[in-house]
């Protein structure tokens, strides 16, 4: 083994709770991704912030890289030992450590999941909005600065951590933020740690923002002719105010997945999938005024979801979109886009994605987060395929070209990982040096997840897709 000091060291500090076994390694060596197995040279399980500084100390001492591990959801190799190493297991961090309803906070360790968070605070009549789909872990939704579904009302990770614990490179255990509303007492730590992937340090403690349970909630899911039709009704409702907690778009192809794997039996449009939070008079006005902008706009097939079990079965559809396109074409696997761009240009660039799709020959079913911009391609691949391969990064790379010549970015939330690093400099230019002269401040080793977000070399070939845009003069 590469590491054999290291790793001898770190199983007289956790004992069973240090695994080199291949099973181990190969369950954290994998992803829900493209990416081919990387498993890393050894698997611990560390209980205390304690431990993980310690844990820190010993692979600082002998060089061996760490790449932190939530609940394995990421899409672009976030949690990947692509340099061997540690994979540090926060699985075990996993509680509830305070819960404080008068200022509206949860102070919680990162393994802990949002679904497991909700469901403790379900008591006390109020809850975490940030809902990316999985149940991701809190921890690893806090390092890749996650959003979803609900962002359109309640921010992303980045309005919704007020503190964190964090271990740096060389152990030390720092603090940043506070439970206080706001702060102008010098760097925003709290902010740079929040998307920095693992690559800056290990979060072992959040400090999370609450909101209250809304009184009153409905959902509904409307037909459109055009895709065109159904984002100027988003744009509309956004103008005129309307508060939406939430609202998706999904393309004809999505129509027909979730046909086909939930037993639906949508009109095979484009659609919207939306839901209001309030009182109970609040979501019936703005239920209301939102149905006047549909029908203005020519929606049809208006389906209001009032009931818990309907509204569950809603979203249960959406966030099982994923999984529905896989089904779609059985022994797939997904490489799944991700950008984001201004309202104004947001149909202009589905339609354009949409061409590219049909012209490269793939299956890609749309849908995203249209309150905010955010889309996503679900690009199907036969395993095994370099040809479907190629074709699915030369698209994925002109979607990310699009994105930044309509003045968006490559990634609206899933982060940069390697997926996204050949993309960096693209996007922004000599900032991306000085992300690289933060991180060499803070991990001068390179221990921290080497490979991912920063400037620096390739480690492996076939981990680094050629995702750069063809024509880089045209997004100065």
């Amino acid at each position: 083994m590469p590491h054999d000091a290291a790793i001898a060291a770190l199983q007289a500090l956790l004992g069973p709770r240090l695994s080199v076994t291949r099973a181990e390694r190969d369950l954290h060596g994998a992803s829900e991704a493209w990416y081919p197995p990387t498993p890393p040279d050894a698997v611990a399980w560390p209980e205390t912030t304690a431990e993980v500084a310690q844990i820190v100390r010993i692979c600082a001492a002998h060089g061996m890289p760490i790449v932190p591990w939530g609940a394995g959801t990421s899409l672009e190799g976030h949690a990947l030992a692509v340099q061997g190493g540690l994979c540090l297991d926060m699985g075990r961090m996993n509680r509830v450590l305070e819960i404080r309803p008068e200022d509206m906070l949860a102070v919680v360790q990162p393994g802990l999941t949002r679904e497991a968070l909700n469901e403790e605070l379900r008591a006390t009549g109020l809850f975490f909005p940030v809902d990316p789909g999985a149940n991701a872990s809190l921890g690893g939704m806090a390092a890749t600065r996650a959003s979803g579904t609900t962002t359109v009302r309640y921010g992303s990770m980045r309005a919704n951590v007020a503190a964190l614990e964090v271990v740096l490179a060389d152990g030390r255990i720092i603090r940043t933020g506070s439970a206080a509303a706001k702060s102008a007492a010098g760097y925003d730590l709290t902010a740079l740690m929040l998307g920095s992937e693992g690559t800056l340090g290990i979060i072992t403690e959040l400090t999370l923002r609450l909101h209250g349970q809304p009184e009153a909630i409905s959902a509904a899911v409307c037909a459109f002719d055009t895709l065109e039709a159904a984002v100027q009704t988003v744009m509309a409702t956004i103008q005129l105010g309307i508060p939406m907690a939430r609202i998706e778009f999904v393309d004809e192809t999505m129509a027909r997945v979730f046909n086909a794997h939930a037993g639906t039996s949508l009109p095979e449009t484009p659609h919207l999938l939306v839901e209001f939070h309030g009182s109970p008079a609040g979501v019936a006005e703005q239920a209301e005024r939102f149905g006047e902008v549909v029908a203005e706009m020519g929606g049809a097939h208006f389906d209001w979801a009032t009931t818990p079990e309907a509204r569950a079965r809603l979203w249960k559809m959406r966030h099982g979109a994923y999984t529905a396109c896989l089904a779609a074409r059985p022994g797939s696997m997904g490489l799944v886009t991700d950008i984001c761009v201004p309202m104004s240009r947001l149909a202009e660039a589905v339609r354009e994605t949409r061409d590219d799709i049909a012209a490269e020959g793939l299956i890609g079913p749309i849908l995203g987060h249209v309150g905010d911009g955010n889309f996503h391609a679900v690009l199907l691949l036969d395993r095994g395929s370099d040809s479907d391969l190629a074709r699915a990064k030369r698209l994925a790379g002109r979607m990310a070209e699009r994105a930044l010549r309509m003045g968006g970015t490559v990634t609206g939330e899933h982060g940069v990982g390697l997926g996204k690093r050949a993309l960096m400099a693209a996007e922004h230019g000599p900032a991306w040096a000085v992300m690289g002269a933060i991180k060499a401040a803070l991990d001068p080793a390179n221990i921290l997840n080497p490979g991912k977000l920063v400037p620096g070399p390739d480690l492996r070939p076939d981990l680094a897709p050629d995702l750069a845009p063809t024509r880089p003069e045209t997004l100065a």
